[in-house]
């Protein structure tokens, strides 16, 4: 493990957060599949996040078999089905965000490990993905959520899921200035989805009693500055519990880890780190005794549910950990999303360099129903 994995005084130990990345490491499979839990269901989106974990945690060649086994599954059309169990299709569906957000694991990946092998390997399946993407974009900006069975883009953009992929363009973008093949077409998508998710709600189907509607253009740096600001107080006294977390959505009284740990995410990239901090620990309830964490609480009953502890709520807090703790360069794709930009492989070595020294039917969610 390495020297730098996060810590959060009074929330966190890195003894904690190591023991939370075994556990995801518990869950993998031995041909790299990476499921909610052994056994459960798989989806590329959370895959991704879980692998992400993984990086942060140390565990590399754990990561790189995850996006292996991704990559090998990889449909020609730059695809993954919606759901796997087991290596087998169980929901052939094709969704948008799924295809998207191998681009932000795998520039994750090079932040935290400087692997140009990997991108070198990973770029050929980050293209075809983000190809589809732009393709499923639609005249109003927003990208569909899924594809028809006909293969047509659905007229339905979801806000998330489309914030979700600005994040992954832009972390696209990064990717193709490294390996120096730029895509003019993904900076086009880029600017117009930013600007619908700006500027046009309209865009997109109503789902705001969602928290992920809620905070997630401001995790995928969207929306910042003052607009960031208003955006959280708007909706902070429907989605936070005080003490418990953030409601998944707004009419239950059911709070979850992982988008607890999302608006940890986008109150640090909106600069906001001791509040981030406060929502981090907030959720630490679900903790489980081997560093699982439980997916969520009907506080109403005190009961959790549903009775499973997934992947991607222990990577959610990982990542957020990272985040807040900045312990690395990786630590910025998510405080500072502004800060994506077009760099080159000497870039990684100076940033490191620098870090050296030691100083301080559709749900809203990408991946999860």
């Amino acid at each position: 493990m390495p020297e730098n994995l996060p810590e959060v005084p009074g929330v966190l130990t890195t003894d904690q957060l190591r023991q939370t990345v075994a556990a995801i490491a518990a869950e993998q499979s031995p041909d790299g599949a990476l499921p909610w839990f052994r056994g459960g269901q798989l989806d590329a989106w959370d895959s991704v996040e879980a692998a992400m974990a993984l990086d942060v945690g140390g565990e590399h060649e754990r990561a790189r078999a995850a996006y292996a086994w991704l990559a090998g599954r990889q449909r020609p059309d730059g695809s993954w089905a919606a759901e796997y169990r087991d290596g087998r299709v169980t929901a052939p569906g094709v969704e948008s965000n799924h295809a998207g957000y191998l681009a932000v694991g795998v520039w994750h990946s090079w932040l935290r490990t400087g692997d140009d092998a990997l991108v070198d390997r990973l770029w050929p399946a980050v293209r075809r993905a983000l190809d589809l993407v732009t393709a499923m974009q639609l005249p109003t900006g927003a990208v569909s959520w899924a594809l028809r069975p006909d293969g047509t883009p659905d007229d339905t953009a979801l806000l998330t899921g489309s914030a979700s992929l600005h994040q992954a363009l832009r972390a696209g973008i990064a990717l193709a200035g490294l390996v120096g093949e730029e895509q003019p077409d993904w900076d086009l998508a880029a600017a117009d989805l930013g600007r619908t998710l700006r500027e046009h709600p309209e865009a997109f189907a109503d789902r705001s009693r969602y928290s992920m509607d809620w905070y997630y253009p401001v995790l995928a740096g969207s929306v910042t500055g003052p607009a960031a600001d208003a955006r959280f107080a708007e909706g902070w006294d429907t989605f936070v519990v005080p003490g418990l977390g953030v409601r998944c959505v707004a009419d239950r009284p059911w709070v979850t880890g992982a988008e607890t740990c999302e608006l940890a995410l986008a109150l640090a990239a909106a600069g906001r780190v001791a509040d981030a901090t406060e929502q981090l620990a907030a959720m630490q309830h679900l903790r489980a005794e081997d560093g699982s964490y439980w997916t969520g609480l009907v506080y109403a009953d005190d009961a959790r549910w549903p009775v499973e502890r997934t992947t991607w709520t222990a990577a959610a807090v990982v990542l957020a950990a990272d985040a807040i703790a900045g312990t690395g360069p990786a630590a910025g794709l998510f405080a500072d999303p502004a800060a994506l930009d077009r760099p080159t492989r000497d870039r990684h070595q100076a940033v490191h360099e620098d870090r050296a020294v030691p100083d301080a039917a559709p749900g809203a969610a990408p991946g999860r129903g």
